[in-house]
């Protein structure tokens, strides 16, 4: 069975952090680990508290993991401070060859802060040069380019220079954009636009911790990275249309919804540009 690691934070209610990534790899059939950047007091409605873990306490759970188990990909997700950030890059630079896909998580979908605003460089100089994929959402987008995304073209357009900047693949998520669902995936001066139907509901807390996650379950199970981006974004389709509504806010979608039927139900298609 091939082996997971989720680095993030932990959402009580279960609809994102660490708790959507180990549903979405028992969902992938991968197994799933976590190590902790912090205990969160959040629900559907908003985040109302944050306790991060010392630097030094996550260094040793990351040690306990990758002595006994290693993992065949790891998702980075919410990481809160510097020093954490820090911490957590020294340790990764120590292991190799190991696909990592990297949500730059910094507001919650409830608009919650979640990383410190003097992180935010220490996150582009310490892990985005480690990371096999970003996967920003618009805001995100918008914060790491400076520029206003209005569009599909504008889109491609911070796809393309998030991956000139920082050498990586880019995943720029349109989840935001009106009317649309668009993704772009920048990979080796290649643009991949994956159109599916917007999916109209109010529950998406947790859609990106769900995304980066599936395809970290699909890069280690071997799939090249467009087709694991391909298979991430059918199965969040899928887990968003189920329909699920719990809570009083934004709701999670339904990570388990596939193992009742057919794995990853959602319509997509694939555009490749130039």
């Amino acid at each position: 069975m091939k082996t997971v690691l989720t680095v993030a934070g932990s959402d009580p209610s279960g609809g994102a952090g660490i708790q959507a990534d180990l549903k979405t790899m028992t969902a992938h059939g991968v197994y799933g680990m976590s190590v902790l950047t912090a205990l969160t007091a959040q629900n559907t409605c908003g985040v109302t508290g944050i306790h991060e873990v010392p630097p030094d306490f996550l260094a040793l759970q990351l040690d306990a993991v990758f002595s006994d188990i290693r993992p065949d990909a790891i998702k980075l997700g919410m990481l809160a401070s510097a020093p954490l950030i820090r911490a957590l890059a020294a340790k990764l630079r120590e292991e190799s060859g190991i696909p990592i896909v990297l949500d730059p998580v910094m507001v919650s979908t409830s608009g919650s802060r979640l990383l410190a605003p003097d992180a935010i460089d220490a996150l582009q100089t310490e892990l985005f040069p480690l990371a096999t994929l970003l996967t920003p959402n618009l805001p995100e987008t918008e914060a790491l380019t400076g520029r206003t995304v209005r569009n599909v073209d504008e889109l491609c357009e911070a796809a393309r220079e998030l991956h000139a900047r920082f050498g990586c693949a880019v995943l720029c998520k349109g989840g935001h954009l009106a009317g649309t669902a668009d993704d772009l995936l920048c990979a080796d001066g290649t643009v991949r636009r994956y159109t599916a139907a917007r999916v109209e509901t109010k529950n998406t807390h947790g859609t990106g911790c769900t995304l980066s996650s599936a395809i970290a379950c699909s890069l280690a199970q071997g799939y090249p990275l467009a087709e694991a981006v391909s298979r991430a974004k059918s199965y969040l389709t899928g887990a968003l249309a189920d329909g699920l509504s719990l809570g009083h806010g934004n709701g999670p979608v339904n990570h388990a919804y596939c193992l009742r039927g057919t794995p990853f139900a959602g319509e997509y298609t694939e555009e490749k540009k130039g």
